[in-house]
């Protein structure tokens, strides 16, 4: 049994976690600071009120009749949309950001430590395999499906909201990347597809969110798909050649239920890795943003 483990991010130049607390966290992104809500940092602010009010150039405010919608108060010096870039190990990724109405702006910065480790997993296969099999489910604006590409990996990226596909698409030009596959689908739908065509896939991602919508209106609910969908991904992933990763952000979802998934459906893995991601801020409080679970041949 493996120990629990702690993923954090090296210092990138681009971002930065200054404060967290009161519910909210206090985030650089490139030039320009956002004031967010946080529900698990419950502990103080390190800063005061006045100097998070100073330094933010937009702060996120929830409506009263959605827990998850809202809007931003900006500075007039805010820009929006505005381009931040990452460089770390052999990664030179570049990202557009955009001030959305749930919050998010387009990455998640706990996920660069996924990213480099992508990276790494897709190059060392490539040594055995010329063009490593990568998907990417539930991708999102695609920061995991650049750091696979850019390693030389043949990537299918699959979301259910057309929109992140075209913000992920334009990551991949700014990146100068290209030749990512592209699908607008319902996850669970298109890797059971998959498993009846008898494809495989040296890499499989997954950022599954707590609850979701397919193009079709089909329904996600974590608890009660979670369990197939990864039944699934095994059918799915090559034998010699592989990785896996999944992230999860629902509260309350231990690390613990992932290793007891990860048992019952893969059986004994090489190299498994698994615990929290989290970030520190300026003043040494470390902000849990989720649980994952790895492994790699």
């Amino acid at each position: 049994m493996t120990d629990i483990k702690l993923i954090m991010p090296e210092p990138w130049a681009d971002y930065e976690l200054i404060d967290s607390g009161n519910f909210q966290k206090l985030e650089r992104f490139g030039e320009f600071v956002l004031s967010r809500p946080e529900p698990q940092a419950i502990w103080d602010k390190s800063l005061s009120d006045a100097d998070w009010e100073r330094q933010a150039h937009a702060t996120f405010r929830r409506d009263r009749q959605s827990p998850e919608r809202g809007d931003w108060q900006t500075s007039p010096t805010m820009r929006d949309p505005w381009y931040v870039s990452f460089k770390q190990g052999g990664l030179q990724l570049r990202f557009k950001l955009a001030l959305t109405t749930f919050k998010h702006v387009g990455i998640f910065p706990e996920q660069a430590n996924n990213w480099q480790y992508i990276h790494d997993r897709v190059t060392a296969i490539s040594a055995d395999v010329p063009r490593p099999k990568v998907l990417n489910l539930f991708a999102y604006t695609g920061g995991a499906s650049l750091a696979a590409r850019q390693a030389g990996a043949d990537v299918t990226h699959v979301d259910a909201v057309k929109p992140v596909i075209s913000w992920a698409r334009e990551n991949m030009d700014y990146s100068e990347l290209d030749n990512i596959r592209w699908v607008v689908e319902d996850a669970v739908k298109f890797v059971r597809r998959e498993v009846r065509r008898g494809n495989r896939y040296n890499g499989i991602i997954l950022d599954p969110p707590a609850y979701g919508r397919g193009p079709d209106g089909e329904k996600w609910v974590l608890e009660e798909h979670l369990n197939d969908l990864l039944k699934s991904c095994a059918d799915l992933l090559d034998r010699t050649d592989f990785f896996f990763i999944i992230n999860l952000y629902s509260l309350g979802f231990s690390s613990l239920i992932l290793d007891n998934l990860m048992g019952q459906i893969f059986g004994t893995v090489p190299n498994p890795e698994w615990g929290e991601l989290c970030m520190t801020d300026s003043h040494q409080k470390r902000l849990p943003l989720g649980v994952f679970y790895r492994f790699a041949s």
